[in-house]
């Protein structure tokens, strides 16, 4: 692809009219190549990296030409939608990971897709059972590949990298400032393109005293205190996401949980529900802090503290985003001991609970059971919610896609009657049951 339409796809699929100066950068880079590419999160690190990949596109269907590999489940989700977007129709994309059907992911292997964007295990399995050839292969991207090494995926990216015979492009990006580069990826040097530290958003920090080491009257004050602010509340512990998250919901919080003791299938639809509006706090541990690019997230509380630096770094890179405002909140009891890397320019003190009020949320999520497979799209979803469930335009509020399913944010006070009013109809043909997420 030439960059001149990547670029216009860019602004039409992403709604991204003017890339920033790293995706410039980038846009400009004289293939083949090798490159490591050093920048923060919330900096546009995947479209800079998608931009060359889309580039080295060569002839349809003449087998897997780009190989994206990721550490986590969802940064792969979150690189494949952006290739599919702006590859499509001439070009396929799939993704493979942990927790989806095997089965699925042989289908569209079969397909001969020309980009594939996985997890360095599921990867090498499906390697292993003879379902990819890599021969064909020529741009390798390592995303966040230090990561992938923390997380002990050394073995499997040694393997597939083993098995890589005729990559010309090789692309290594990290968020962390000089990363060791890995003898199994050879010993020829790098370009660095490196935007650590630069074109910095505007993030105040705040600490928040809380009298006593239990920090959930402080927390309910402070995000009384945020309104109807999207935020992220940072714990160290499943167990200590699930009370908290308990905690909130039992108040009347529209609140979601989010860590690694959960099915895939829950954590993707926390995500969904946390994105659209139906829910507005999202009580995570560090398994969202790095990776995942959530939109509009307005305020990160760290209800504990980080256990490294690196942590506070990709946990406050939640927010403040591509140029945006943003704050962090961090709670500090005295039975903290306060690491040097935590650092804050003034207190902030908490609203009284009593003067003011929980801030409901304004969408509700509905789910169709069926989906991509069932050949249902979100133009399908819009038309259908209007035409037979008596929404205007405005009504219909974010809608995701999935293999076997759909979730689509509707009008809090709407969503029970758009079920009623769906019930009796169609949509192409299909009958599709209509629920509520709670």
């Amino acid at each position: 692809m030439n960059i001149a339409e990547i670029k216009q796809r860019v602004s039409a699929r992403l709604n991204i009219c003017t890339l920033n100066d790293m995706q410039q950068a980038m846009s400009e880079v004289q293939l083949p190549t090798r490159l490591l590419l050093l920048a923060p999160t919330g900096s546009g690190k995947t479209l800079a990296f998608a931009i060359p990949v889309l580039r080295s596109l060569g002839r349809k269907g003449g087998g897997v030409s780009a190989l994206v590999i990721a550490p986590t489940r969802e940064l792969v989700l979150q690189i494949f939608e952006v290739l599919r977007t702006l590859a499509a129709p001439e070009y396929k994309a799939t993704a493979c990971y942990g927790g989806h059907s095997v089965e699925a992911e042989v289908n569209s292997l079969e397909a001969s897709p020309d980009i594939i964007v996985a997890t360095p295990g599921r990867l090498l399995d499906h390697i292993r059972r003879g379902h990819l050839s890599l021969y064909s292969v020529h741009t390798l991207v390592l995303d966040e590949y230090d990561k992938s090494l923390e997380l002990g995926f050394q073995e499997e990216m040694r393997a597939i990298v083993g098995r890589l015979k005729n990559v010309r492009s090789l692309l290594l990006t990290s968020a962390t400032e000089s990363p060791e580069i890995p003898s199994f990826i050879g010993s020829d040097k790098f370009e660095v393109f490196d935007y650590i530290g630069t074109g910095a958003s505007a993030l105040d920090i705040w600490r928040v005293p809380s009298p006593t080491a239990d920090k959930l009257d402080t927390l309910d004050r402070l995000l009384r205190g945020l309104g109807g602010r999207k935020a992220i509340v940072f714990v160290n512990h499943r167990d200590a996401a699930e009370r908290i998250f308990g905690h909130l919901k039992n108040m009347g919080y529209p609140v979601g949980i989010y860590h690694g003791g959960m099915e895939q299938n829950m954590r993707e639809q926390a995500l969904i529900l946390f994105e659209n509006g139906s829910t507005r706090v999202l009580v995570a541990t560090d398994l969202a802090s790095r990776g995942l690019d959530i939109a509009s997230v307005e305020a990160i509380v760290h209800y504990h503290l980080p256990p490294t630096a690196e942590n506070w770094t990709h946990r406050n890179g939640r927010t403040a985003r591509m140029g945006a405002g943003g704050e962090a909140y961090v709670i500090i009891s005295d039975a903290d001991k306060v690491p040097d890397y935590v650092d804050w320019s003034a207190d902030y003190e908490p609203v009284s609970s009593e003067s003011s009020g929980i801030e409901p949320a304004q969408w509700r999520t509905l789910y169709f059971n069926a989906g991509k497979k069932e050949k249902i799209s979100k133009g399908d979803i819009a038309g259908f919610l209007m035409q037979k469930g008596g929404l205007a335009k405005n009504e219909v509020g974010r809608i995701d896609v999935r293999d076997h399913g759909a979730y689509v944010a509707v009008p809090l006070s709407k969503a029970r009657d758009v079920i009623t009013a769906l019930a009796p109809h169609k949509i192409k043909n299909k009958r599709v049951r209509v629920t509520q997420v709670k």
